[in-house]
């Protein structure tokens, strides 16, 4: 017969038996689970704004480096565009 091992947890160097803990104490567990979920969720997508954040930047960047008959020529042909 081989021995189950039941699922626990590590607190403060101290190891718990889930199933041992009490209601509130498995509730407060779940909590600190989906908060780091949400932690890494969080960092995830201030990596993406960052990097569109740089992408703005490079934009708003290479329009001030146009000459200015280029940008001109640029925004009438996009209204031309937009008209159709």
């Amino acid at each position: 017969m081989t021995e189950e091992t039941k699922p626990t947890v590590t607190i403060d160097d101290k190891e718990y038996i889930i199933e041992d803990l009490r209601d509130g104490q498995k509730r407060t567990l779940n909590h600190i689970a989906d908060l780091n979920s949400k932690i890494l969720n969080s960092n995830f997508q201030l990596e993406q704004l960052k990097i569109a954040q740089h992408a703005m930047k490079n934009i708003l960047s290479q329009s001030l480096a146009e000459p200015i008959e280029e940008a001109q020529a640029a925004a009438d042909t996009a209204k031309a565009d937009s008209e159709k």
